[in-house]
């Protein structure tokens, strides 16, 4: 089964933090799920840690680079079909990240790892607490 990752989940699981559910860490991790992230999700940490509301010890791009591969992460890459699904996205999440994580979910019909219940209005699996198969 192919997942999405929310960034703060794919954070919390590269950096091996508390805050990540048991059952995030066990989908993510498992050998039978294809865990994807966005591109949205590096850009939205590149500019926290522009801003300073968030560090890494080594730059950004040797961080990912060895963590995805390292982790088989893959990237799924924004695609004009997901831009084109935003237009007629409604604004329960205003979050431009998230909308665009929501976008690529419902555009390729895959679940998404977070723990943000604003997801939950759009027509996206959220796992988080609950194991689904």
């Amino acid at each position: 089964m192919r997942v999405l990752l929310d960034t703060h989940a794919l954070l919390w699981f590269l950096l091996d933090d508390p805050k990540l559910s048991r059952v995030a860490r066990d989908v993510i991790a498992n050998a039978q799920h294809r865990p994807e992230v966005s591109p949205a999700s590096y850009w939205e940490i590149a500019i926290k840690i522009s801003l300073g509301k968030y560090e890494l010890r080594e730059p950004l791009g040797a961080f990912m680079d060895r963590e995805l591969a390292d982790n088989d992460i893959r990237i799924l890459p924004i695609l004009p079909r997901h831009a084109a699904a935003l237009t007629d996205l409604p604004f329960h999440h205003r979050d431009p990240f998230d909308r665009l994580i929501i976008a690529q979910a419902m555009v390729e019909g895959i679940p998404v790892v977070s723990t943000d219940p604003l997801f939950d209005p759009y027509p996206v699996r959220r796992i988080w607490e609950r194991r689904i198969s």
